[in-house]
């Protein structure tokens, strides 16, 4: 078994009634709740990020001073131990075998870009573990589940973006990424609960 899957950033300032809220949030919660019910013992490891920002600054201008751009700058969010950035409710993360935060006083969108509370990166983790396959759900579609997966083909994986698992920011810049992952080599299908 060489197949992990990326859980990104399935938090509560990422679903609805959050900080940057997305539609269909709670729904991915959901779905892959049930994803895993039923194929948790499909994979090798099953790896779940969390933006965690520092409370204090403004995490390397990832916060805005201002009026963000939603760009490069961002409202306040998924600040270190607030219900903001716990996972949502509606995601049952008793299967997760690993835990990465990310962000910490830094821009951060890659699950890549985390470690586990052991020091442990991603790369490190699929390495050791023999993974050559990854699934990809969470959130948001057009930002860290893009980054995420990116970066897994970066590190040679073969990646499937699970599209019914995945929600965005908006319709035009989720197609753009799911349009750009397909271009460098991903997998988009849908999962087979």
């Amino acid at each position: 078994m060489t197949r992990a899957l990326f859980i990104v950033d399935v938090q509560n300032d990422f679903t609805e009634g959050g900080a940057l809220g997305v539609a269909g949030g709670d729904a991915v919660a959901a779905g892959i709740t049930a994803h895993l019910a039923a194929h948790a013992a499909d994979y090798a490891l099953i790896v779940a990020s969390r933006d965690w920002h520092d409370a204090d600054g403004d995490n390397g201008g990832h916060f805005a001073a201002g009026e963000p751009d939603f760009v490069d700058t961002w409202p306040v969010h998924c600040v270190a131990g607030t219900p903001g950035a716990e996972y949502d409710p509606e995601l049952d993360t008793a299967a997760v075998t690993h835990h990465v935060k990310k962000g910490q006083g830094k821009p951060a969108y890659s699950l890549f870009e985390g470690v586990t509370d052991a020091g442990e990166t991603v790369g490190d983790l699929l390495t050791s573990h023999g993974v050559v396959d990854v699934d990809v759900v969470g959130i948001a579609t057009d930002y860290c589940v893009r980054a995420s997966a990116l970066d897994a083909i970066d590190h040679g994986r073969h990646v499937r973006i699970l599209t019914d698992l995945v929600a965005g920011v908006a319709p035009a810049s989720s197609d753009a990424a799911l349009a750009e992952l397909a271009h460098a080599g991903a997998e988009l299908q849908e999962s087979n609960r």
